[in-house]
C-alpha cells in the first residue's frame, strides 16, 4: 500500500505478488495488485482481478475499501453499491456497511434505494441523522421526479409526515433537521405552515447563519404578499444595519405595493406582526433622512443610507412623482458623495448605477465639478497636474471612468483622443510610484489608467486606425511587466492577439490566468474559440483537453460534495449540487468542445496513422446517436469578464447574448452534423452484394444509407437556419461575445464543398448497390460530381491566396481570413479523402472482379467503365491541388521568416523609448505566431498528400 500511495505502481504490483505465492487467498493483496495494474494501464486485466475478489463477497474492511477505491479510479461507481449489498447482506447489524450502502447509493444518485438504507440505518441505530437521510432522499426523488404531479401528491407529502411524526414526539434535536422540514414545506408551498415553523420554537434553532430567521420569514411573506410585514421586518433590520442594501430594496418594494393597494394601518392594534409599517411616501423619505443622519454619528463611515436616498429618487421618476417630495438634486447628491466615497475604488460602481438620473446637457459640467475638488498639484505652468497621494490617484481614477461612462471620450475627435491616451499612460507611469513596495501579485495603483488608455485606442482602431491596435498591444505588454497578475491586461491581450489571427502568446497568457474548476467553462470559450481555427492543432488539443477533463471530473466531485453535504446535515445544499451538475452537464461549452475536440481528432490521425474506421470506434462514435441535449443548452459564458466602462449603448446587451447563443448553436448544429457524417462513412463498409436487395437489408446497411441521408438534410436545413442568421449582419461589441467562424465557413466555399461530398457519398452508394452494368447514368452523375468538386476546392484554395501580414504606410496589417480559410482548406480536403478511400473500397472489387472476366475471356480489351476514369483523374487533380497548396504554404513560410519588422519605422513620433521595445516584442509575438500556424498546416497537409498516393485504383 505504501508503494501505491507513492505512486511506485509496479513495486506494489511485485510485493503483492510475493504475498499472494505465500497466501493464495489474501483478497486484499490481490485487490491492491488490480490497483497498480490499473494505474500501469492495464485496465481490463485489473477488472478480471477485482470481479474474482467481489464474486467471493467479501466482509473485510481493507478488501472493500481497496475495492471501493479501484472502481472509483475506473469511473464504475455503480460496481461498489454491489459490492456493499453483498456485504450487508453477510452481516446485517453492521451501522458501518449500511451508511457506506447508503453512500455508494448516492454516488449514482438511486434515491428510492436511499431512502430504503437510511430507513434501515435508523432502525439498527437509531440515531436522527440517518432518519432525515431517508427524508432527504424522498425530496430527492421529488425533485428528479419527471412529473411534477407525483412530486406533489406522493413524495413530498411523505417526507412531511415522517418530520411531523418526530416533532410530534418532540425528537427533533439540529438546525438541519429544521432546515429540512422548512424546505419540504417551501417546495410544497405551503407558506403560512413555514412561517410558522421558521416564527415558532423550532425556528429557534436556526442559528448558524446571521439572520437565518430573519430572511425565511421574509421570503415567506413575499411569497404570501403580506407586504405590511415585509416592510416593518425590513424596517427594524435597517435600525439594525443601516447598511444592508438588500433591505433598502425590500424597504422600498414593500412601500410602493402598499401604497398602490391604499393600504392603512388598522386603529386600534399592532400594524403587523412585524411591528410599524411605513405606508407613504412621506414617510420612506423621512425614514431614509432619519438613516442618513444617524449615519453621520457613526464610527466609520456607511454608503448604505447616501445610496438608498438615489436610490428612492430613482424609483419615484420611475412611478413619475418626483417633485413634491424634495430629496435633493440628484447631481448634487452624487457630488456630495463622491467627496465622502470618492478614495475607494467602489465608488464608480456605486455611482455608474445612478448617472442614468443626469441629465446629458450636465456630463461635463458634472465631471469639472468633480474633478475641481480633487487635490492634484502641477509641476510647472503648462504641465499634467499630479495627484500627490494615493487617495488623490483614486480620485482622479473615478472621475476618468465616469467620464468614459458617460461617453465623453466616445465624442471626441482622433486628435483629442490621441492627447487623452498620452495622458492616461503619462499618469499611469507616474502613479507606478505609489506602488513600489507591492507584491508581484498584487496590481498596481494605478492599472486602470492603462486600461482606459488602451479602450480608447481600441475605439480609434474600430474606426479604421490601423497603428492603433499595435499601440493597444504595446502599452498592455508594458502595462503586464509592472503588473504580471492583472487578469484584465492578460484578458484583453488574449482578445487582441485573436482578432489580429495570433494565436501562439494566447496559450502562455491564458495559463498564466491559472484558471480554476469552473473557470473552464465561463471563460474557456477564449482559448477553444481560436485554437483550431488559426492553425494551431497541437494547442487546440491541449485546450480541449483542459476543458473536458474538468467536465468529466465534475460528475465525480458533484458526487463526493453530496456526501460531504448528508454528512454534514447541509441538506439544503444537495439540490443545490445536483442542479449545478445539470447545468455543467447541458453546457453549452461542454457540447461545443466535444464535438470539435472529436473533428480535431480526426483531422489530425484518421487514415494518417490509424484509420478512420478504428478512430471513430475509439471514440465510440456513431451516426444514429446524438448525445446533445439542444433543448437545455445552458450558455455559461462569462461574457462580461472584460471590465467595460462604456455607455449603456455601446455595451454588451441581453439582445447581444441571445443572438451570441443563438449563433453559436447554430454552428454547433453544422459541426455536430458534420463530425456524425463523417462518421457513418465507414458503417457503409464493402458488406453487399449487388442487385441483392434483400442481403442488403439483412446487413442491416440499406438502413445506414438512411441515417445518412437524413443527417445530410438535416444538415442542409441547418445551413439555411446559419445563412439567415448571418443576414440579420450583427456587430456585438468590440469586447462582447466574439463571432463564430460560421460566417467565413459559408463565404469561403467549404460549406458547399462539404455538403456536395455527402451527397457523392449517396452516390457512391447506389452504383455499389446497382453493378456496373447499366449504371451509366450514376457514372455520369459521379464524374461530374468529381469534377465540380476539384472546382470548389479550387475555388477555396484561391480565397487562402494573400499576404498573411503585410506592410502599409509603415504599419502592419494582418490578414487573420486568409489563415481561417486555410484552416478550413484543410479540413475539407480531408473529409474530400475519407470520402474518396470510401469511392475507393467500393471500386476496387469492381475492377477486380472485371480483371477476373477479362482473364476467363481471354479477351485484350474489356471496355473499362468510364466511373474508373473519372475517380483516377479525381484523385489525380486532388494530388496537384494539395502538392500546389503546400508550396503555397512554403512561400509564405519564406515571407514570413524574411518580413523584417526592425524596418518598421514606425512613424508615430508619440512612441516613448521605453515603448519601442514591447512594441518590438509584440510584433515579434505576432509573426513568429503566424509562422508557427503555416508550419503546422503544411505538415498536417503533407501527411494528407501521402494518404491521396495511396488511393491509385
Amino acid at each position: 500500500a505504501d508503494y501505491l500511495d507513492n505512486g511506485n505502481n509496479k513495486m506494489a504490483i511485485q510485493q503483492a505478488d510475493k504475498l499472494l505465492k505465500k497466501h493464495k487467498d489474501l483478497h486484499c493483496a490481490k485487490v491492491l495488485k488490480a490497483i497498480g495494474l490499473q494505474r500501469t494501464g492495464k485496465q481490463d486485466e485489473a477488472y478480471a482481478l477485482a470481479q474474482e475478489v467481489a464474486a467471493l463477497e467479501p466482509t473485510d474492511d481493507n478488501s472493500l475499501q481497496a475495492l471501493t477505491i479501484l472502481y472509483r479510479e475506473m469511473h464504475r461507481p455503480e460496481l461498489v453499491t454491489k459490492l456493499y449489498e453483498a456485504a450487508v447482506k453477510k452481516v446485517p447489524n453492521s451501522e458501518e456497511y449500511h451508511s457506506h450502502l447508503f453512500m455508494a447509493y448516492a454516488r449514482v444518485g438511486e434515491y428510492k434505494k436511499m431512502q430504503q438504507a437510511g430507513m434501515a440505518l435508523y432502525k439498527i441505530v437509531p440515531k436522527n441523522p440517518y432518519y432525515f437521510w431517508s427524508v432527504m432522499s424522498l425530496i430527492m426523488q421529488s425533485i428528479s421526479a419527471q412529473d411534477e404531479n407525483l412530486s406533489k401528491t406522493m413524495f413530498l407529502p411523505l417526507a412531511e409526515r415522517m418530520v411531523e411524526k418526530m416533532v410530534k414526539e418532540d425528537k427533533i434535536e439540529a438546525e438541519a433537521e429544521v432546515e429540512l422540514y422548512y424546505m419540504i414545506l417551501e417546495r410544497l408551498e405551503k407558506y403560512k405552515e413555514a412561517l410558522d415553523v421558521v416564527r415558532g420554537k423550532l425556528g429557534e434553532k436556526l442559528t448558524s447563519e446571521l439572520q437565518s430567521r430573519e430572511n425565511k420569514c421574509m421570503a415567506m411573506y413575499k411569497k404570501l404578499h403580506r407586504w405590511p410585514e415585509c416592510n416593518a421586518l425590513a424596517r427594524r433590520l435597517l435600525l439594525k444595519n443601516s447598511d444592508d442594501w438588500q433591505f433598502y430594496i425590500t424597504y422600498f418594494d414593500s412601500v410602493f405595493q402598499l401604497i398602490d393597494e391604499s393600504w392603512t394601518p388598522p386603529a386600534e392594534e399592532e400594524h403587523s406582526l412585524e411591528g410599524e409599517v411605513h405606508c407613504s411616501i412621506e414617510q420612506a423619505v423621512n425614514f431614509i433622512e432619519e438613516r442618513i443622519t444617524e449615519e453621520s454619528k457613526s464610527s466609520r463611515p456607511l454608503r448604505g443610507p447616501y445610496l438608498a436616498k438615489l436610490e428612492l429618487i430613482r424609483r419615484l421618476r420611475h412611478r413619475g412623482c418626483n417633485d413634491e417630495y424634495k430629496l435633493g438634486d440628484p447631481e448634487e447628491l452624487m457630488f456630495q458623495y463622491f467627496k465622502k466615497f470618492g478614495d475607494k475604488p467602489c465608488c464608480f460602481t456605486d455611482l455608474k448605477v445612478f448617472v442614468d438620473l443626469l441629465p446629458p446637457s450636465q456630463y461635463t459640467k458634472f465631471i469639472r465639478q468633480l474633478l475641481d475638488v480633487i487635490p492634484l498639484a502641477a509641476a510647472a505652468e503648462n504641465e499634467v497636474a499630479l495627484p500627490g497621494d494615493i487617495k488623490a490617484l483614486q480620485q482622479h481614477l473615478c472621475v476618468v471612468q465616469l467620464s468614459r461612462l458617460l461617453g465623453i471620450y466616445h465624442a471626441m475627435e482622433k486628435k483629442q483622443k490621441l492627447a487623452v491616451v498620452r495622458e492616461l499612460m503619462l499618469r499611469y507611469r507616474h502613479g507606478l510610484e505609489f506602488g513600489k513596495s507591492c507584491l508581484k501579485t498584487e496590481l498596481q495603483f494605478s492599472d486602470y489608467y492603462c486600461l482606459l488608455a488602451v479602450h480608447l485606442l481600441l475605439d480609434l482602431w474600430l474606426e479604421g486606425e490601423e497603428a492603433a491596435v499595435w499601440q493597444c498591444l504595446t502599452l498592455l505588454e508594458e502595462g503586464l511587466s509592472h503588473s504580471p497578475s492583472n487578469a484584465q491586461f492578460k484578458l484583453l491581450l488574449i482578445r487582441i492577439y485573436c482578432r489580429l489571427g495570433a494565436f501562439e502568446p494566447v496559450s502562455e497568457l491564458y495559463s498564466s490566468l491559472d484558471a480554476k474548476h469552473i473557470q473552464h467553462d465561463t471563460i474557456g470559450y477564449l482559448l477553444t474559440r481560436y485554437a483550431g481555427s488559426l492553425g494551431h492543432y497541437a494547442a487546440a488539443s491541449q485546450s480541449c483537453n483542459f476543458a473536458l477533463r474538468f467536465f468529466h471530473s465534475n460528475q465525480k466531485d458533484t458526487s463526493e460534495y453530496i456526501i460531504q453535504a448528508y454528512k454534514y446535515g447541509a441538506f439544503e445544499k444537495i439540490p443545490e449540487f445536483i442542479a449545478f451538475r445539470n447545468r455543467l452537464n447541458s453546457s453549452l461549452h461542454f457540447a461545443q468542445v466535444r464535438t470539435e475536440r472529436m473533428l480535431l481528432d480526426l483531422l489530425l490521425e484518421a487514415n494518417i496513422s490509424t484509420s478512420l474506421e478504428e478512430s471513430i470506434k475509439s471514440m465510440s462514435l456513431s451516426p444514429e446517436e446524438d448525445d446533445i441535449p439542444w433543448k437545455d443548452l445552458r450558455d455559461n459564458r462569462d461574457l462580461t469578464v472584460l471590465f467595460s466602462w462604456d455607455p449603456k449603448d455601446r455595451d454588451i446587451s441581453e439582445e447581444h447574448r441571445k443572438l451570441s447563443l443563438e449563433e453559436e448553436t447554430l454552428w454547433l448544429r453544422i459541426r455536430s452534423l458534420t463530425l456524425r457524417l463523417v462518421s457513418g462513412l465507414p458503417t457503409l463498409g464493402h458488406t453487399i452484394q449487388p442487385k441483392n436487395s434483400e442481403k442488403a437489408a439483412e446487413n442491416g446497411v440499406s438502413s445506414k444509407i438512411d441515417t445518412i441521408r437524413a443527417l445530410l438534410q438535416q444538415l442542409e436545413e441547418a445551413v439555411d437556419s446559419g445563412k439567415k442568421f448571418l443576414e440579420q449582419k450583427i456587430q456585438y461589441p468590440v469586447l462582447g461575445p466574439p463571432p463564430t467562424r460560421m460566417a467565413g465557413f459559408f463565404s469561403n466555399g467549404s460549406c458547399q464543398c462539404q455538403t456536395s461530398l455527402f451527397y457523392l457519398v449517396s452516390d457512391i452508394y447506389e452504383l455499389d448497390t446497382n453493378g456496373l452494368e447499366d449504371s451509366a447514368e450514376i457514372q455520369e452523375r459521379i464524374g461530374n460530381s468529381f469534377k465540380s468538386l476539384v472546382e470548389r476546392l479550387t475555388d477555396l484554395f484561391n480565397k487562402c491566396k494573400g499576404d498573411l501580414i503585410e506592410v502599409r504606410d509603415g504599419t502592419l496589417k494582418t490578414h487573420p481570413n486568409l489563415l481561417e480559410n486555410l484552416v478550413f482548406f484543410v479540413e475539407t480536403i480531408s473529409i474530400a479523402l475519407w470520402v474518396s478511400s470510401y469511392c475507393d473500397s467500393v471500386l476496387r472489387p469492381f475492377k477486380s472482379n472485371l480483371q477476373k472476366k477479362k482473364k476467363k475471356k481471354k479477351e485484350s480489351s474489356v471496355a473499362m467503365p468510364p466511373v474508373f476514369t473519372h475517380f483516377l483523374d479525381y484523385v489525380t487533380e486532388l494530388q496537384t491541388l494539395t502538392s500546389n497548396v503546400i508550396d503555397h504554404i512554403k512561400g509564405l513560410e519564406i515571407i514570413l521568416t524574411a518580413l523584417k519588422l526592425e524596418e518598421l519605422s514606425l512613424k508615430d513620433t508619440l512612441l516613448l523609448q521605453e515603448e519601442k521595445k514591447f512594441t518590438k516584442t509584440v510584433q515579434g509575438k505576432v509573426q513568429s505566431s503566424y509562422h508557427h500556424s503555416v508550419q503546422e498546416i503544411g505538415e498536417l497537409l503533407k501527411k494528407r498528400l501521402d494518404t491521396i498516393k495511396k488511393l491509385k485504383i
